[in-house]
């Protein structure tokens, strides 16, 4: 099949919210979509519920001889999972067009791969060790000195991430450092020293190497104890808040050691001090998860995905010149189970929830009747909503209005027999 229009690529847009923007924006900037999966192959082809044309391919090779073999000439290679970004960097080498380098996009995908370049490249990064068994799991963490925090390297979500304090702490922990989110044995695992402080999400977007900060997000803990999960109550932080300027700096640094030219880039770093002080926690080549870029579409003037496109065409989008015009301060609560696993009796406050100003897109995960984990990671999150305000003070009101609207009575699992 021959394309008479310009095409934009589309790496692994199926069954993803961003994947569903993104070809809406390419469509309104003009551009047929052309969706290119990876990884094994289908049953049967794939079919675009949109009426594009798909493809697949195994591997970069094959996907580029897919795209040569379909006589397209595409314009620009937008990627949109976060799984397969290292992928999308190569295709787009390979056809010559505007990505990131690829040469560092399994840097951008590995955290041990993470870890090694920011040293190279002199960004301060956690003290660790990669380690291929539990027992060097414990080896590691005894040579860094507790408490450490202990990460599959290619998890996502925070799950399989854990904060040990002490011995003990490690015993108890290595059931669930063992299998990955999937199911699937771990084999390798990043063990590095726990860095305490303030910590942050940092979003930009990025047009041939230059780089404008979009915002900031400031992790908010209810209390100063160590934790390997950071979602409680998030909020935006603006230029008057002391760490601002130094975090944009610093992240400006970590998009050019990384190698990010172009589209979005999502890091969360941690500051444990007023000085030189800031660590990297991890990056992406990706706008953020949750609730944010939803928000950004609703209270200020962003089109996040279309400047996305724009950038990947290799054009100067309103993104990097232009006023964002935030008409709103934002936030996010998370209402955790905290305590123990157990099965959810009941669900209180959902109504005053949904009621208060400033509250929107409250997402419930669990039902009277399903067992609740312990909050550790995204996907366990029981009740979560947007929050807005006309400036942070408001934000900080309504996000406690919130958390005390909203009760989970959970009976815990029952223990079992003791052992003696």
């Amino acid at each position: 099949m021959e394309s008479k229009n310009p095409v934009v690529l589309l790496v692994d847009p199926a069954d993803s919210r961003n994947g569903r923007a993104y070809k809406a924006a390419v469509r309104d900037l003009g551009f047929q979509v052309v969706s290119l999966s990876t990884g094994p192959p289908p049953v049967a082809p794939p079919v675009d519920p949109d009426g594009e044309l798909s493809l697949h391919a195994e591997d970069v090779d094959d996907a580029v001889r897919q795209v040569r073999a379909a006589r397209l000439d595409p314009l620009a290679v937008v990627p949109s999972r976060g799984s397969t970004l290292h992928l999308a960097d190569e295709i787009a080498a390979r056809l010559g067009l505007p990505g990131n380098d690829p040469t560092l996009g399994w840097a951008r995908r590995n955290k041990a791969a993470m870890r090694a370049r920011a040293v190279q490249a002199g960004i301060r990064v956690p003290e660790f060790r990669l380690v291929g068994s539990l027992d060097a799991v414990a080896d590691a963490a005894q040579d860094i000195g507790f408490p450490v925090i202990v990460k599959q390297t290619m998890g996502s979500g925070s799950y399989g991430v854990t904060v040990i304090g002490d011995a003990e702490e490690l015993a108890e922990a290595t059931k669930e450092l063992m299998v990955d989110w999937h199911d699937r044995p771990v084999t390798e695992w990043l063990v590095e020293q726990y860095v305490r402080g303030r910590e942050y999400a940092v979003n930009f977007c990025s047009a041939d190497g230059e780089h404008r900060l979009i915002d900031i997000w400031e992790y908010r803990r209810p209390d100063d104890r160590d934790y390997d999960f950071p979602l409680w109550d998030i909020v935006q932080i603006d230029s008057t808040h002391p760490d601002h300027a130094r975090v944009e700096r610093y992240c400006k640094e970590v998009l050019d050691a990384f190698g990010i030219h172009y589209g979005p880039g999502h890091i969360e770093v941690k500051c444990d001090g007023d000085g030189d002080d800031i660590h990297l926690i991890e990056l992406a080549a990706r706008f953020s998860g949750g609730p944010a870029v939803p928000m950004w579409l609703r209270h200020s003037d962003l089109r996040p995905f279309h400047d996305a496109v724009e950038c990947f065409l290799g054009r100067r989008p309103d993104m990097i010149d232009g006023d964002h015009g935030f008409r709103a301060v934002l936030g996010s609560v998370v209402i955790r189970n905290d305590d123990a696993p157990g099965t959810l009796v009941a669900l209180h406050g959902l109504d005053e929830l949904n009621a208060l100003p400033g509250v929107a897109d409250v997402l419930v995960e669990f039902r009277p009747g399903d067992h609740v984990p312990v909050t550790n990671h995204n996907m366990c999150i029981p009740v979560s909503a947007s929050v807005y305000g006309p400036d942070r003070a408001t934000v900080l009101q309504t996000l406690a209005a919130a958390r005390e609207a909203v009760r989970l009575v959970i009976t815990p699992d029952d223990p079992g027999p003791a052992v003696r």
